[in-house]
């Protein structure tokens, strides 16, 4: 008997016509294109959905719908058609594109129709089917359209362990951070990034943050920046001290650079940053081996080439950090009065900071955030949580009002359930042998799906004791438990606070 969710009535079945898109048709075309031809390039979630699509057999998929609202099919005898949304959203990509190159002066073709160009799709994992199928599969009936480059779709990123919410509240929202973390946009962008949902769902917590912030961004990447200009304005004036231009620690900036820009063409963000954050550990590890606050007064010499060479280092982390970390880059730069490279630039020298450049003063990147700080955020959500309880409970409205006298007539007692059972060829009942304080009798009631009958037996509840018997199931039942229904949905006793005699009036 299924009804509409929003008016509560039957639906009815009609016959109705509908403009399908033959996506059988283009099977050998997508296995082709996908199955055989990005194997290697494309992330493996996306390749193993689309594949798992094409084994299953494509089918034709209706491209028009019933519907008061959407774009009117342009057919004769179409009235009241309206195309599929996942038929006309993605046109709109084409003509969006259009109407942005007629504005700046471009070709939009040169961006939609020429084998020179790129086009990447940066989707959801639920859009996948939409991008990798039936998208393709329209521009290639078309025919002037090229496919896309790749479609790097990413899976679902939870908040605390539940799914992200915009109408629940559930969500970091971003102008709150701003305000709750001021100057501190490069930290959610490095934590978001080092957990992005890349080919599986990930989790965003705020104590993760947090130990990203304090023990990564604070202790590795700013420990190590902080120590080089600190050290280079204390020994030298604030100026790049001679060294060893060929040293081979150097080397690992253009290395770095180089497995940067290789993970982010292929997708892989969390790669990239690694690669970055490898350098500064790098650097760090280096200056602990060095010691040039040491060597100083021993070996300046070795002091110079050590903070020389650590200055390089820094110079590329200021140049390689900005994809993910773009506000602390413009800081580096500032700090080592350094102007923004090319990519090419940075990946073919090392030598980044000439001997007598003049840098600024230390100033921090990254500051250590407090767990009072962090406890504040997890209990806005907690408090988001507990008022959506209150908010999305379903409890049902008030019944007719009855008269005093009414209730009175009411015979609520204390019980204890001697014996359970389950009622043959019922799911859902249990037998029960109670004890009123009054008599023992029977009751049946549907709480199988809650309870074991071993889980029922010694449990005292409250009972309804003049209710009028009714048989269930062919057995007599005399009296009705009381119960509630708990947040997972299951069924709970409604018990006294301790333990009582039987047969005590509940009033």
């Amino acid at each position: 008997n299924p009804r509409s969710m929003l008016s509560g009535n039957n639906p009815i079945l009609k016959e109705t016509k509908n403009w399908y898109l033959p996506l059988n048709d283009y099977e050998d075309f997508l296995n082709k294109w996908i199955i055989e031809g990005h194997k290697d390039d494309w992330k493996t979630n996306v390749y193993g959905q689309v594949k798992s699509w094409l084994n299953d057999g494509l089918k034709p998929r209706a491209m028009t719908r019933d519907l008061n609202w959407g774009v009117p099919v342009p057919l004769p005898n179409a009235e009241g058609k309206v195309l599929y949304v996942w038929f006309d959203a993605p046109i709109g990509y084409i003509s969006f594109t259009q109407e942005w190159a007629e504005k700046n002066g471009k070709n939009w073709r040169d961006y939609w129709q020429s084998d020179d160009s790129e086009l990447v799709h940066f989707i959801g994992k639920d859009n996948i089917v939409f991008h990798c199928i039936i998208f393709p599969a329209m521009m290639k009936a078309h025919g002037d359209y090229r496919m896309p480059t790749n479609v790097p779709a990413f899976e679902f990123l939870n908040l605390e362990n539940d799914k992200i919410s915009t109408s629940r509240n559930w969500a970091v929202w971003a102008h709150e951070y701003v305000t709750e973390f001021p100057g501190q946009q490069d930290v959610l962008r490095y934590s978001l990034l080092s957990s992005a949902p890349e080919t599986k769902d990930n989790n965003f917590t705020w104590k993760d943050f947090q130990t990203k912030n304090n023990s990564e961004l604070v202790g590795i990447f700013g420990n190590f920046i902080n120590r080089v200009a600190v050290l280079i304005n204390k020994y030298y004036d604030g100026e790049i001290p001679a060294g060893n231009e060929s040293a081979s620690e150097l080397n690992e900036i253009s290395k770095a650079a180089k497995e940067v820009e290789t993970f982010l063409t292929k997708f892989e963000f969390r790669n990239a940053l690694s690669a970055m954050m490898n350098l500064a550990r790098f650097g760090n590890q280096y200056l602990q081996i060095e010691e040039p606050w040491k060597t100083i007064k021993t070996d300046p010499e070795k002091a110079a080439n050590s903070l020389f060479v650590a200055a390089q280092i820094a110079a590329g982390l200021a140049q390689i950090c900005e994809p993910f970390l773009p506000f602390s880059s413009e800081k580096l730069l500032t700090m080592f009065n350094s102007e923004k490279l090319t990519w090419q630039e940075v990946e073919s020298q090392n030598i980044l900071l000439k001997t007598g450049h003049k840098i600024n003063e230390a100033s921090l990147l990254f500051s250590k955030i407090e767990d009072e700080t962090i406890e504040f955020q997890i209990n806005k959500l907690e408090a988001t949580k507990q008022n959506n309880k209150k908010t999305n409970n379903n409890a049902k409205p008030m019944k007719d009002e009855i008269q005093f006298d009414d209730f009175t007539k009411i015979d609520l007692r204390t019980a204890t359930i001697l014996t359970a059972e389950k009622v043959e060829k019922a799911d859902k009942l249990l037998k029960f042998s109670v004890d009123t304080g009054v008599d023992v009798r029977t009751v049946v009631s549907g709480v199988a799906e809650s309870f074991t009958p071993e889980e029922c037996v010694g449990k005292q509840v409250m009972i309804l004791l003049n209710l009028a018997p009714r048989k269930i199931r062919g057995i007599e039942s005399q009296g009705m438990l009381l119960l509630t229904t708990k947040e997972d949905g299951k069924l709970a006793f409604v018990t006294p606070e301790v333990k009582v005699e039987n047969g005590i009036e509940i009033n």
